[in-house]
């Protein structure tokens, strides 16, 4: 026996809402301040640090503070844009993420600081999630979806290394505290933009009892695991608290499942995260995450120590990146994005982007930026775009518009959850890499300037052996996207038409 689902009937884009391009440049631009803040904030941080009399201990929490409060509630974000409404979501998120940035820049201790940075990650956890779900109901019609991803995910994509140029600039030529000012005309434009020109379709709201269990549940299971990460990074796999988060994590998240299955209006309604193409479209994504963000901090490190760049060097060296995931969102995703399946696009732009990482595993003290990181970073910048764009716009396809809010939030999520593993997994295995060369090498170096020498040998060599995982996590990554992700062209596919309805992704035949 076989069967074959029914395609719904096509839905073009509300041909009156002539302001929906309008609203994607604010809705970019204020993913961009979000995407962006995740790396300006890391450049500043020595200079705060000094001036704020922030202990080496503590100074984790900068970043730790904002990534806890985001990653935590980020599914509880997104459904409250779901029954908010995703416009008074998003603009309530911009209005609070300036004021906590404001907060930050005017911060006169570590308390105030680490304060400001959990109010910036709350905020941020209601505004992501908003961000994307209005692109998933606003643009229905395949073409103009294919083109708004594309610009959204070239920006989600190049944001993190705009930061680093960015926040050297304003470090190197202003100060510190202005790596948290300028967020304020960014909102405060986005959210002035927005208000005036945005208009959410009608009926997509969900307006179901909040599920109060599975708020409890998901957010002190995403902390826990966020934490569990962060502090693995610093104190260690084996430390007592490190074991104690991860298996607290693991409780509270599968508590939340059961939860989940069993109400009648659960946060996160299982049927968004059991759908193939959208389950391989989260763990891919993950993935790909992991290997990207150990990446900046390793070339980041990398430019400025072994190298010798100037903050601001540093951050014009990752421009090449900036360019290839612009041109692989923009340029080929978005072209080829009605034209072939979405898994002839993300699988061939991770292993591309494997090929950029394979590239940097041949790292050295003494290498060329022209030959060999240049080369590298266009072929990840590239991959990277190409792969990014139809993930983001598959993501949200097809989904309930009730449930748009939550289902965007899982995207955010799995690059949070992403975000803290790489830097946490890829940092220990550089950490045991560079301490196993320099004990395998110092009893060669009799003087001072050798022992200097064998100490960046060591870094380097702990930067390569980390950058071999991420090439297999990428490739990992491309094969998840081929296998899960099964859907045909979105030119052939309907997409949430902000009826009410579930348009159907296609489903291939089965047997039975």
């Amino acid at each position: 026996m076989s069967e074959t689902a029914l395609k719904a009937p096509r839905v073009a884009a509300p041909s009156g809402d002539a302001n929906r391009w309008k609203a994607l440049v604010f809705i970019a631009l204020a993913q961009l301040m979000v995407v962006l803040d995740a790396t300006i904030v890391n450049i500043a941080l020595p200079s705060a640090q000094k001036d704020l009399g922030i202990s080496d201990g503590n100074r984790q929490w900068v970043v730790t503070a904002y990534a806890l409060a985001f990653g935590g509630l980020l599914l509880f974000g997104g459904r409250i844009a779901d029954k908010w409404g995703r416009k008074r979501a998003f603009v309530t998120g911009l209005a609070g993420f300036a004021l906590a940035s404001a907060l930050g820049g005017a911060a006169t201790s570590g308390t105030m600081m680490f304060g400001a940075r959990a109010l910036q990650g709350v905020f941020g956890a209601l505004l992501a999630p908003a961000a994307l779900s209005l692109l998933a109901v606003m643009f229905t019609d395949a073409k103009e979806r294919a083109k708004a991803f594309g610009i959204y995910g070239a920006i989600a994509g190049g944001g993190g290394a705009v930061g680093l140029i960015l926040g050297g600039f304003l470090t190197e030529y202003l100060d510190w505290r202005w790596t948290f000012f300028v967020n304020v005309p960014f909102a405060v434009v986005a959210a002035a933009g927005a208000y005036f020109v945005i208009r959410e379709p009608e009926g997509g709201r969900n307006s179901a009892p909040l599920d109060i269990p599975g708020v409890v549940l998901s957010t002190l299971g995403l902390v826990a695991l966020v934490y569990g990460f962060t502090r693995a990074e610093s104190d260690g796999w084996g430390d007592a608290l490190t074991v104690t988060m991860f298996v607290a994590s693991a409780v509270l998240l599968l508590a939340f499942v059961a939860v989940e299955s069993r109400v009648k209006a659960p946060l996160l309604p299982l049927r968004v995260v059991s759908n193939r193409n959208r389950g391989g479209i989260y763990l891919s994504l993950g993935l790909a995450i992991i290997g990207m963000f150990g990446l900046f901090l390793f070339l980041t490190y990398y430019l400025q120590i072994v190298k010798g760049y100037s903050p601001v060097k540093t951050g014009f060296a990752f421009l090449p990146m900036i360019a290839g995931m612009i041109t692989g969102s923009t340029q080929i995703g978005t072209r080829l994005m009605t034209r072939v399946a979405p898994r002839l696009l993300m699988g061939p732009g991770f292993l591309v982007a494997g090929l950029g990482m394979l590239l940097l595993t041949q790292l050295e003290i003494d290498s060329s930026y022209g030959m060999l990181l240049l080369p590298a970073m266009l072929l990840l910048g590239l991959g990277m775009g190409t792969a990014f764009m139809p993930a983001m716009s598959l993501a949200t396809q097809g989904v309930e518009p009730r449930d748009a809010g939550v289902a965007s939030a899982m995207v955010n999520t799995s690059q949070q959850v992403g975000g803290a593993i790489g830097t946490a997994l890829l940092n220990t295995i550089a950490a045991s890499a560079k301490t196993s060369y320099i004990k395998d090498h110092i009893a060669g170096a009799a003087t001072k300037p050798q022992q200097q020498l064998v100490g960046l040998q060591g870094m380097v060599h702990g930067y390569t052996s980390a950058i071999w995982f991420a090439v297999g996590i990428l490739g990992l990554a491309a094969l998840i996207a081929v296998t899960f992700v099964n859907t045909g062209r979105p030119g052939s596919t309907p997409v949430s038409s902000g009826e009410g309805v579930e348009d159907e992704l296609p489903v291939p035949v089965v047997a039975h």
